[in-house]
């Protein structure tokens, strides 16, 4: 939604950001369904102290793929490295979900109301 266009439907997006929401191009199981590990590229504040490597939890067939790489916040491996985050300014999107990833996605939920808050 936050991006030009999408393949998930006909609609485009709000192009707050350049580039397209994709579907995974391989052969893996899709929908990703399950716990997968976060490589930082660039660290917002909404994820301070959140270790390199953690775990969050993912259901999704779909990825952004930036035009600009300097929002990209984290990567993701699923048969290649995909955008999993991205961040710029006071906007931060997330693929994986928080909400369900326990101790890392309620750290960040903390750290994202410590900013707005």
């Amino acid at each position: 939604m936050l991006f030009e266009s999408g393949e998930e439907g006909v609609e485009p997006g709000i192009g707050l950001f350049k580039g397209a929401c994709i579907r995974f191009r391989h052969q893996l199981k899709i929908p990703q369904i399950g716990w997968n590990q976060i490589k930082i590229v660039r660290r917002p504040p909404a994820l301070a102290d959140i270790p390199e490597g953690s775990w969050f939890y993912f259901v999704h067939s779909y990825h952004v793929a930036p035009e600009d790489e300097s929002i990209v916040s984290t990567l993701t491996d699923y048969g290649y490295d995909f955008c999993s985050s991205v961040w710029k300014d006071n906007v931060y999107a997330c693929q994986f979900h928080p909400e369900k990833s326990q101790k890392a996605g309620l750290a960040i939920l903390k750290n994202f109301v410590g900013l707005v808050g």
